[in-house]
């Protein structure tokens, strides 16, 4: 067997090792002790382009940013406050990628949507997507994107990450893929070049996690995501090191789809917007550690496409 032949099969060895790693640490605790999540109170919608049951229940999605067992962590507070409070039932809808859900909003399977700025921003006309909130963090609606790298590795700047094994979250994703495509591009590269390896993790504490566990040398996330599991629980974030973050974007909003009445509309924005007066709503938010919810403009998501069309430009 000639060399090049051995080096194709290590590459393709350790590429399996990786996506087994980063499935294992989607149910897997820091000792690794796997978790049971209980999704009782989700169901399996149909793929887009398919009829899905009829309900009445409001249907509910929360895009990947995190992954499963943390998305139902986080947000089944919230989401049982606002069907309490509009009446209704919640099904909790989770998809694996941003432009599923976008689909499902466009065609009406879905109500509502945590998503996130990238799939906002530039699947708004194509999906029709209503902004309907924003939450406010430290008195801001604004994010960062931060480049992360093991907290003990010699890397101080995304040039010390040429030829290495980099983390992407989702295609679609502002902070963890636009944004460091946007940086390399700046620089004259692109990433399929420019990095030695290239993964998807389809969740920002996924992409810490592996950057934590020396799984990939970086990754581009969600700087509040980040921030959040700083604060909570650091296990993993005090094992990386931000190197580099980004300039300010809009933060990721709440969308409706247009199919949503008018009325229920009216209705999930007075409660998400007197969310911060009622006790009860206080609690909620501080655990997600957010101010309040406030009315989101469409400006706030113009740079995002700006980037998008810089980078089309030079391609």
């Amino acid at each position: 067997m000639n060399w090049m032949a051995l080096s194709r099969i290590v590459r393709i060895v350790s590429r399996i090792t990786l996506l087994l790693s980063l499935a294992i640490l989607y149910g897997c605790s820091d000792g690794g002790e796997a978790k049971v999540v209980d999704l009782s109170e989700t169901i399996p919608v149909e793929r887009p382009g398919e009829q899905p049951p009829p309900s009445d229940a409001l249907q509910v999605a929360v895009a990947s940013m995190i992954s499963p067992k943390e998305t139902f962590a986080n947000y089944r507070r919230v989401l049982h406050y606002i069907g309490n409070r509009v009446g209704k039932d919640i099904e909790l809808i989770q998809r694996k990628t941003y432009v599923e859900i976008n689909e499902l909003l466009g065609k009406g399977e879905i109500d509502l949507a945590f998503t996130c700025s990238g799939p906002y921003a530039l699947g708004k006309e194509e999906y029709d997507l209503q902004l309907l909130a924003a939450p406010q963090v430290h008195g801001s609606h604004f994010y960062h994107s931060y480049l992360i790298v093991k907290a003990d590795s010699s890397h101080q700047s995304i040039e010390d990450l040429r030829g290495r094994v980099f983390a992407f979250t989702d295609p679609d994703s502002n902070t963890g893929k636009l944004v460091p495509t946007y940086w390399l591009m700046q620089m004259g590269e692109r990433p399929e070049t420019f990095f030695g390896e290239i993964i998807y993790t389809y969740s920002h504490d996924n992409s810490i996690l592996a950057v934590s566990r020396g799984l990939v040398d970086g990754a581009a996330v969600h700087g509040l995501i980040w921030e959040y599991y700083q604060s909570k629980n650091p296990t993993f974030t005090s094992r990386t090191r931000i190197i580099k973050k980004s300039e300010p974007y809009g933060i990721p909003p709440l969308v409706t789809s247009s199919y949503l009445s008018a009325d229920l509309r009216e209705r999930l924005g007075d409660v998400l917007f007197s969310m911060h007066t009622d006790p009860e709503g206080q609690e909620v938010l501080k655990e997600l550690m957010i101010d309040r919810f406030v009315l989101p403009r469409d400006e706030w998501y113009e740079s995002i496409r700006q980037m998008k069309q810089a980078i089309i430009a030079r391609q």
